[in-house]
């Protein structure tokens, strides 16, 4: 998970809920991945590049993170954004959970 969602899973989860999200990070259930040089790069191209759309640093850092791990796969409720962005590495993303 890029660290940027942090901030919005805080925002969007009860206090409870995102204790217990800690917890299991803390225990290795989920992994932090930190921006790097070179996602800031791709994060302001992809606000360029999908500017109509208006994605947001939060997901364009998603993107980013997604394509330097050559990921296929991402768990996401905002299949409006995601559902349209195409990464670098393949056609589209299989969006998780499936409806």
């Amino acid at each position: 998970m890029p660290s940027p969602v942090l901030v919005e899973l805080d925002y969007f989860v009860p206090a409870r809920a995102f204790s217990a999200f800690l917890d299991d990070v803390r225990q290795g259930a989920f992994v932090i991945e930190d921006l790097r040089e070179q996602d800031y790069v791709r994060i302001a191209e992809l606000l360029d590049e999908y500017a109509d759309l208006r994605i947001g640093f939060v997901d364009a850092a998603v993107l980013a993170v997604v394509e330097r791990r050559r990921e296929e796969r991402l768990a996401t409720l905002d299949r409006r954004h995601f559902g349209v962005l195409r990464p670098r590495h393949r056609r589209a993303l299989k969006l998780l959970p499936e409806p």
